[in-house]
């Protein structure tokens, strides 16, 4: 017998004690405590965009346990989002994104409540929403109009929102960074945000964007990229959500 080979046993059969009384979550839970993932399972959270970035958002907020989580985009799964999005497969091409991510919520924790909206968020739309009924909001949209829209909504109601600044046409996924978007350099969208925000008087938000220059002039993308952005937000709102 290899020397150590109890005391693996021993401490296989506790994890395994532990995920059967902890259910899905048990493992989060060792990490995070219970008052923590209370705190999880009583949020509610909106995405705004689920694409490349925002499909990664909603992946990771569901299996860390949010309680409930609206999502709103129309568009529908198309070939192209393939090489990058996590609803998207050949089976779902054609589906609209909202349905096959509530779907694949449902699907990791079928207690988790969605609602799923296809609507652009836009400045014309933007009456349609409450923003002050969540506890968060996440901005993963690609305009530059809603973005600033959202951001000037969410501040005014008093609700907490993380913005996504530019995914398309970088290759390194290890560069990007939380910070105020006044901090912000080298991303394009993220000055353009910035100028539209100063011009409604708003000067601080938090983004996450990447110090990396973009590599060309046309929304090109990647497999790995869009992915890590939208981990990095997600782990973001779980630390601000349970303190």
């Amino acid at each position: 017998m290899i020397a150590g080979d109890g005391r693996e046993k021993r401490d296989a059969e506790t994890r395994q004690k532990w995920d059967d009384s902890g259910g899905q979550f048990a493992r989060t839970t060792l990490l995070f405590g219970q008052d923590k993932m209370e705190k999880l399972f009583a949020a509610k959270v909106a995405i705004f965009g689920v694409g490349g970035v925002g499909g990664y958002v909603a992946e990771a907020l569901a299996r860390s346990g949010v309680g409930a989580i609206d999502l709103f985009d129309k568009d529908r799964v198309s070939l192209t989002n393939l090489n990058r999005q996590i609803i998207a497969l050949h089976s779902t091409i054609g589906r609209y994104k909202v349905d096959a991510m509530k779907a694949r919520i449902l699907d990791i924790n079928p207690d988790c409540k969605v609602g799923a909206y296809r609507m652009f968020y836009l400045p014309e739309t933007a009456d349609e929403v409450d923003l002050s009924a969540y506890d968060y909001v996440v901005d993963a949209v690609d305009t530059v109009a809603a973005k600033i829209e959202l951001i000037a909504r969410a501040k005014a109601a008093g609700v907490p929102i993380l913005s996504s600044m530019g995914a398309a046409n970088k290759l390194d996924p290890a560069r990007f960074l939380v910070a105020d978007i006044s901090r912000t350099e080298t991303d394009p969208l993220a000055k353009a945000v910035r100028v539209g925000l100063r011009a409604r008087g708003i000067r601080e938000v938090k983004v996450v964007y990447s110090k990396e220059p973009p590599a060309g002039q046309f929304p090109a993308s990647n497999a790995f990229v869009p992915p890590a952005l939208g981990l990095v937000i997600a782990a973001e709102v779980v630390k601000d959500l349970i303190g």
